[in-house]
């Protein structure tokens, strides 16, 4: 699903030389959230799993189409450590996010909680006006590329979903009550034998998963994946660790579209075979507001012009 898809992305990118330029040596203990006691009062065969799992991943991608119509707050926070792994500081970032012209753009808006300068606010904006007036002046044909490039990525993930389907073997845990709502717990085991088809499915076999999806609507609510195997990223660019990390957690949004609520990361890695990456990170989301495709420029702190 385009979720998995993307939480494979993000091991990656922090690998990047530069994501590490931009990051450093961070960390942070990061323990996982405790969660209701799991009835096996269900059952499903692995076929039916399979189904919902494709289900679900088709749901997301229209999910991706909807979070256009949705201006909102992106709240990420990093702990750097000393020498010894202790977390000697936490920095933090926060941005809106619009969707300009078909295109998401985040706005800075406040570092470490306090609102941003009048001068530095000042220059958000006007790179983001120059955004806008950049899309206004596309050309029909440009456009037309534009969305020709997001159809063939549309379709890129749900190939990925099939070889997401096909890489794994899957187990029903049983049920689960996350936020007033009855989940499916399903556990997913990297397949013997299997032979990726796609050149980013290779990694597939080097993560396990456990993955929430609603009972009544079939969205999947949270996803749990560990890094099993070391990972090699190039030959000698990158190896990501065993015990690396990714939750990701969704909310239901006006009773029409599944978003994303939560993001930890937990990623031990180490670049061009000498330099180690210990790191964490989360990512929140908050303020979810429907608005017009003509959105404008607002002062910080304002919303788009709303539904």
């Amino acid at each position: 699903m385009r979720a998995v898809r993307f939480i494979f992305a993000i091991f990656l990118a922090f690998v990047s030389p530069g994501a590490i330029a931009q990051s450093g040596n961070q960390a942070a203990a990061m323990t996982r959230p405790g969660s209701a006691v799991i009835s096996n009062s269900d059952s499903l065969s692995e076929d039916q799993i399979r189904g919902l799992i494709r289900l679900a991943a088709e749901k997301d991608i229209e999910n991706d189409k909807r979070q256009r119509d949705y201006t909102f707050i992106q709240h990420n926070e990093e702990h750097k450590l000393d020498g010894k792994g202790k977390v000697k500081s936490t920095e933090s970032k926060t941005y809106e996010i619009m969707e300009l012209y078909g295109e998401p753009v985040e706005r800075l808006i406040a570092k470490d909680d306090k609102q941003l300068p009048p001068k530095e606010a000042a220059k958000e904006d006007e790179r983001i006006q120059k955004i806008i007036d950049k899309r206004k002046d596309e050309s029909e044909s440009a456009r037309k590329k534009r969305l020709e490039k997001e159809e063939k990525e549309r379709e890129d993930d749900r190939k990925f979903v099939s070889e997401v389907a096909d890489a794994y073997n899957f187990s029903l845990a049983g049920t689960e009550q996350r936020e007033g709502r009855e989940t499916y717990v399903i556990d997913a085991a990297p397949r013997p034998g299997y032979e990726p088809h796609l050149r980013d499915a290779k990694f597939l076999p080097k993560f396990k998963f456990r993955v929430w999806l609603d009972k009544a609507e079939t969205e999947w609510v949270k996803l749990d994946i560990d890094c099993i195997d070391t990972v090699s990223v190039g030959l000698f660019l990158a190896r990501i660790h065993k015990g690396s990390n990714i939750q990701i957690e969704q909310t239901r949004v006006n009773d029409e579209v599944w978003l994303p609520q939560h993001i930890a990361i937990k990623l031990d890695a180490r670049l061009a075979l000498i330099k180690g990456i210990n790191l964490s990170e989360e990512i929140s989301y908050r303020d979810y507001k429907k608005f017009r495709t003509d959105t404008k420029v607002v002062p910080v702190g304002e919303v788009t012009e709303q539904k």
